[in-house]
């Protein structure tokens, strides 16, 4: 045989395997259909938790030299593509002004095809999410410097005030405009415990309590924060509130809240969790390897998962 019809012959097998993943991706499409039925009364369909849970897991299968970068956007693809027809689903982009870095995460996580639209500032994207008029809402991360910080405003009671429910980007830097820059997506759903997670705690603190001060207390009670941020509100010196990241899945009921509103709390304090989110892949775990090959953190993930 020669080098044309070998070559041929490989094409046709690279054509059935094609149709075959073709095949599979709409036999996917008509159990996600029934998902979908599953979910009726569900107002909300993304479910992040279970996002990350596919992906650490096929992560783990992976084998050759496909790229688990690609894979994993390959499979970013597939979710966002199903999620958008079980119903409405469109993201707020935090973009005060013409640099599209936030824009790029965005689209890289939710889809290129995704109906996305920008707001100047974090509140008003927040204020989107809360009536009804965006699905997801992409923020920038927390800043212990900042005069002006979104993050109080998840602690409202008003009914769909969403939560932290992923940490961008989840497959590390694309080649877009942020180049390292990190976001927080948010959205009227709950986390659900992965194995590798983090959760953000906010509570009113006592007045006096400075952000060192802040951290050390929280460390003590075993809730060591990852970040910390202190902040004084505008309705006087009673409106100190902190935010910590938490390593782990935290839930409401957790005795350590109870304590931490006891021990640093101010007058009638509350202790809520304004969200969290499965951990993105380190760079080891999108590192090409050769079949059968495994990095010490990959598997202790296998361990842990």
């Amino acid at each position: 045989m020669d080098a044309e019809q070998s070559l041929e012959a490989v094409r046709r097998k690279i054509d059935a395997i094609d149709d075959s993943i073709h095949d599979l991706i709409m036999q996917r499409t008509e159990l996600v259909e029934k998902v979908k039925d599953l979910k009726r009364g569900m107002p909300i369909k993304i479910r992040p938790s279970r996002e990350a849970e596919i992906v650490y897991r096929l992560l783990r299968r992976h084998k050759g030299r496909f790229p688990r970068r690609e894979l994993t956007e390959i499979w970013r693809h597939l979710i966002m593509a199903t999620l958008c027809f079980e119903g409405p689903f469109s993201v707020a982009v935090f973009m005060p002004s013409t640099e599209g870095a936030y824009w790029d995460l965005a689209r890289d996580h939710f889809g290129i095809f995704t109906p996305m639209a920008r707001f100047l500032s974090a509140r008003a994207a927040i204020e989107a999410i809360a009536a009804g008029n965006a699905t997801v809402g992409v923020l920038p991360m927390p800043r212990q410097d900042d005069p002006d910080p979104w993050w109080p405003s998840l602690m409202s009671d008003r009914p769909n005030i969403p939560r932290v429910i992923a940490r961008l980007p989840f497959a590390g830097p694309s080649n877009g405009l942020g180049g390292e820059l990190e976001a927080l997506a948010v959205c009227p759903v709950a986390v659900t415990p992965t194995g590798r997670d983090r959760t953000y705690v906010a509570l009113d603190i006592a007045p006096q309590l400075e952000s060192k001060s802040f951290e050390q207390e929280m460390s003590a009670l075993g809730l060591a924060p990852l970040f910390a941020a202190v902040w004084q509100g505008d309705q006087g010196p009673q409106s100190r509130l902190g935010l910590a990241e938490i390593d782990g899945f935290l839930s409401s009921d957790d005795l350590r809240l109870k304590a931490a509103t006891d021990r640093i709390g101010a007058p009638g304090a509350r202790a809520v969790i304004v969200g969290g989110y499965a951990t993105p892949l380190a760079p080891e775990e999108l590192e090409t390897r050769p079949t059968g090959a495994a990095t010490k953190s990959t598997l202790n993930n296998s361990e842990t998962l």
